[in-house]
């Protein structure tokens, strides 16, 4: 072959963008006489592969068949909460209200002070003193606790979460460490208490410390995974170059842009709260039971349709009050 048929060969190689035409790149052969780029084999292999196939609608399967499983026990309590009778295979007698009414004490029994939410007497008692109204309802007294507790794990945690997310220090990962993860369990937490703080057993504020400082891992890693996927250091100086102060741009820049953090957070926080019952068991002393001990009693001295209808409420009162978190925490944090 001549210089100038090389050439030629050459120019229609670079014509073609330096395609590979070598044996390994074009086979196999088409039926017509004609070759099959090596990406469309492999991409047609694995549109045919079986793990293409069934992938997704394996997955769709297994999501849907734990969504249920987990669900349909809830589903059951909530309606048999409504049912008059359960002694067959399935409830019957619906709908009545007898359950809920003597759950939340709005219907008078042997049991409404030990196993009833004790609304009826919070209303009777708003009128004469609203301040201490609330106080004998566990319903009301169990989401002061949560809140509470929910308070000082923001005003802790939060912090806590941006260091250890936005800066470099000696002793981080100690911090980071001690931070994420649980301080002790509920119980050894209770005794602990009971040994170190025996003045604050049974009061609210033991009640609030002891949930904050449980629940407070929680707060930590929603926040600091916030933290972790923004760009810290170019926000700061971003707003540090327009003349806001630094807590100016902690409090309107940083912890806006992490409001999901912050509301998971604070949503987990206060369900994990108002459930805890290992520490309340130990710490608890006098008053309206937390609702964890409340849901305990009914459990062991109700009817199952009357403990049902206890368990309902609880359902109702978490997405309740995690609508209202995740409302307020949307229209709070606003970077505008």
């Amino acid at each position: 072959m001549s210089d100038r048929d090389a050439d030629t060969v050459d120019g229609d190689d670079i014509a073609r963008g330096g395609e590979d035409t070598s044996d390994a790149a074009t086979d196999p052969r088409r039926p017509d006489g004609g070759t099959v780029a090596a990406g469309q084999i492999s991409e047609r292999s694995w549109r045919r592969s079986p793990s293409a196939v069934l992938g997704r609608p394996l997955v769709t399967a297994v999501f849907l068949f734990t969504f249920a499983f987990l669900v349909f026990p809830v589903v059951v309590t909530f309606v048999a909460s409504f049912a008059a009778e359960w002694t067959g295979a399935l409830p019957s007698g619906f709908v009545t209200f007898t359950h809920w009414e003597q759950v939340l004490g709005l219907r008078t029994t042997e049991d409404a002070a030990d196993y009833s939410l004790r609304l009826g007497a919070v209303l009777r008692t708003l009128t004469e003193n609203p301040l201490a109204a609330p106080g004998q309802s566990p319903l009301f007294r169990s989401m002061w606790l949560a809140l509470g507790g929910v308070l000082i794990n923001l005003v802790v945690g939060v912090p806590i979460a941006y260091a250890v997310a936005r800066y470099e220090f000696p002793g981080r990962d100690l911090l980071n460490a001690l931070a994420v993860l649980p301080l002790a369990p509920g119980i050894v937490l209770g005794v602990a208490f009971l040994r170190a703080y025996p003045q604050l057993s049974g009061t609210d504020f033991g009640l609030i410390v002891g949930y904050s400082l449980l629940k407070a891992p929680f707060m930590v890693m929603a926040v600091q995974s916030s933290f972790e996927s923004m760009p810290l250091r170019q926000l700061e100086e971003s707003a540090r170059s327009l003349g806001a102060s630094w807590p100016r741009t902690f409090l309107s820049v940083i912890v806006p842009n992490a409001r999901r953090g912050i509301v998971s957070g604070a949503i987990i926080c206060w369900a994990l709260a108002a459930a805890e019952f290992n520490f309340s068991y130990v710490v608890f002393s006098r008053g309206a039971r937390p609702l964890a001990l409340f849901l305990k009693a009914n459990i062991s001295n109700s009817s199952f349709l009357t403990t049902s209808a206890a368990v309902s409420v609880f359902f109702v009162l978490i997405a309740a009050v995690t609508a209202a978190l995740q409302l307020l925490g949307n229209r709070t944090f606003s970077t505008r």
